[in-house]
This record gives C-alpha cells, structure tokens and sequence, in this order.
C-alpha cells in the first residue's frame, strides 16, 4: 500500500495529507453506528487526522469522534475549532473544555478559529497561548481566512505561532492558488483544505470522470490526489462508509500523467487574479 505523504505544522507534528473529515456526522441517531465504524477505518488505513468543530451537530460530531478513538487516542491528531462568537479569552477556554469533554480526550492537538467573528483576534490568540500552556491545545490555528486577514493575524502579540489555515479549496475552487496558498507556504504554514470533493460535486464531472476512467479510478479519488499533489496541503474528506474511506485512501497510489494534470488545468483553470476566498 502506497504511504500516504506527509505534511509538518509549525510546531514539528507530522500529520498525513489525507485526513477525515466530520461534518454532518452526529446529525442522526441512526447513523451513528456508520460514522463510527467508517472513522475507524480511516484510522486503520493511516488517515489519523480527524478534523470536527462544536459547531457540527452542535457537538454531535465531536461526540461520534470521542466513541471512534474510545482506547486509540495516541493513534490519531484531533482538530477541532471554536466558533467565533464563543471566541472571547474565556469563552475560547470554556469552549475548548466542552469540546474535550464531549470527545472524553484531556488535549485538543489542534485547535481553530472557525471563522472571524466580533471578538478581537488579539483576544482570541491570547486564549489560545493560555491553552497551549496548560496543555489543553498542542497548538492553535484558523480557518476561513483569506490573505488579509493572515497579515492581520501575524501583526498581533502571538500572532506568528499559527499553524494553519483551513479553507474551502478543491478542483472547482482554485482561487487561494493566486495569492493565500503562496503566502502560507513562504511561511511554512500547511492549508487543511476543507470539501475537498466540492460536497460530493465534483464526482459527477464529466471531465474528471473522463480523466480518471485511464486510470481505473474514480473522480473523487483523482481530486483528492490533485490537493495532495500541491503539498503542503491536507485533504479532510467526509464519509460515513468503510467501502469510499478505503477509496479515498487509494487516492495517493494515483500516478497522474503531465498531459492529465493540464487537461485538468483547462478544465478547472487556476486563477489568474485575486479572487475573495470563498466559503460554505
């Protein structure tokens, strides 16, 4: 089986480019026995990353995650992220323990700003470094924030320990590729990209569909591939079955020609000016 590459964080963790994503999970009793098992076995076939946030299911997801890593918590790297209106020096700690308390884990690996909201940035950083030092958070990060406001972010006290930006990025979103992706990766700091599959949309491309047919692989294992190919970057797609958790780990065996990836170029073009990141 072919390794999955890897991606460091500021702080020297190592995590695989291809991680598991949550959202959704926890919505439905009935599915919970599936999005356990399906966590599972993304962590059996190295995809222990495990990204979730209060917000999914307004805890639910982090619920459905505490059962999946119930007796392996040293085998995975557990993301989470606060909202923002939760996001005040204490409120931010206070978020964090209910977040610990519902996976039943005592530390959060990383730990997010879910987006920008009203409190200020200087005081959400603040309780994240309070965090970091009491061990609750192995080390803080944001998401959904464009270039702008990374400067912002960096000009801040503590600002500049960031490890990481979470966006919406994939085949059909290429805009952070003008101008974000090149300022995180001067910086060494590695972009969880988030509806790696467009939520399931870009698996019905015809392009990709086409594409992908050469290699007996599917659409979604070759957008997959296309994120982990930019490097530095991590892939978090969600599923809650066993069967596609293995495809999307077969993504990374995928040995894509030069004329594919520019077939794909003229299909998904990159962007050739600045566009506003976008987000769902």
């Amino acid at each position: 089986m072919t390794a999955i590459p890897t991606v460091i964080f500021p702080n020297h963790a190592k995590v695989p480019a291809l991680g598991q994503g949550t959202w959704n999970m926890g919505e439905h009793v009935s599915e919970a026995g599936r999005e356990i098992d399906s966590l599972r076995g993304g962590i059996d076939l190295g995809m222990t990353l495990i990204d979730t946030a209060e917000m999914y299911a307004e805890g639910g997801a982090e619920r459905i995650v505490g059962q999946a890593i119930k007796g392996r918590r040293d085998d995975v790297f557990l993301v989470s992220k606060v909202y923002p209106w939760n996001a005040s020096r204490q409120g931010t700690i206070d978020a964090c323990d209910r977040s610990l308390t519902r996976m039943g884990v005592d530390r959060i690996d990383l730990y997010l700003l879910h987006w920008r909201g009203e409190h200020p940035l200087a005081e959400t950083v603040e309780a994240f470094e309070t965090l970091k030092t009491s061990g609750k958070i192995g080390a803080w990060g944001v998401s959904n924030f464009d270039t702008s406001d990374m400067e912002e972010l960096v000009s801040v006290p503590g600002g500049e320990t960031v490890a990481t930006n979470q966006i919406l990025y994939n085949l059909a979103r290429r805009g952070p590729e003008f101008d974000l992706l090149p300022w995180c990766r001067n910086r060494n700091i590695p972009v969880m990209a988030y509806s790696p599959i467009e939520q399931g949309a870009l698996a019905k491309n015809h392009d990709l569909i086409r594409i992908a047919k050469a290699y007996q692989a599917t659409s979604a294992q070759l957008a997959l591939a296309f994120l982990i190919r930019q490097g530095n970057v991590i892939a978090i797609p969600k599923t809650s079955s066993v069967h596609r958790a293995k495809e999307n780990r077969d993504a990374v065996a995928l040995q894509v020609a030069d004329e594919d990836w520019a077939a794909l170029d003229a299909a998904f073009p990159p962007p050739n000016r600045k566009r506003p990141l976008e987000m769902i």
